[in-house]
This record gives C-alpha cells, structure tokens and sequence, in this order.
C-alpha cells in the first residue's frame, strides 16, 4: 500500500508542471500525514487528503492572484 502511494505521488510531481501545485501538495501532505497520525493511525489516508487539500487551495490562490493581476487600476479624476 505505501509503494503504491509513494509511486502515485511521485508520478503526480512528475506530471505537475508547476511549482505551486508540488507546494501545495507536500505541505498539504505533510499537515494531513501529522493529523492522520494522530487520528487512530491513518497518517497515509490524511497524507492524500492532505495533498488534495493543498493542490485545491495553492491552484485557488494562484488563479485569484492571477486575475487581480489582470484588472485595470483605477485612476483619479484630475484635480482642477
């Protein structure tokens, strides 16, 4: 079982082309791998969901910082 995680997850960093996307995946991994340890030992199962969780929310913020980027900024009105 853990071969076949490992093995998912490294083909998942391999395929991602983005930086954002592995962040949010190891860190999200990471935080789900600890919480999982403690619930009843399912450390593996919170690393997943961990990851998961951490891909949504990286891409998420990248996609907003993407289009509040993209929007004009306001100019004053000229003072007379």
């Amino acid at each position: 079982m853990k071969k076949l995680v490992l093995t998912v997850a490294a083909a998942s960093f391999a395929v991602s082309g983005s930086p954002v996307v592995a962040k949010g995946c190891i860190r999200g991994a990471v935080a789900g791998g600890v919480a999982g340890h403690y619930a009843h030992h399912h450390a593996i199962m919170g690393a997943m969901a961990g990851c998961a969780a951490g891909h949504y929310y990286y891409k998420h913020k990248a996609k907003m910082a993407a289009a509040h980027a993209q929007q004009p900024i306001p100019r004053a009105a000229p003072h007379r």
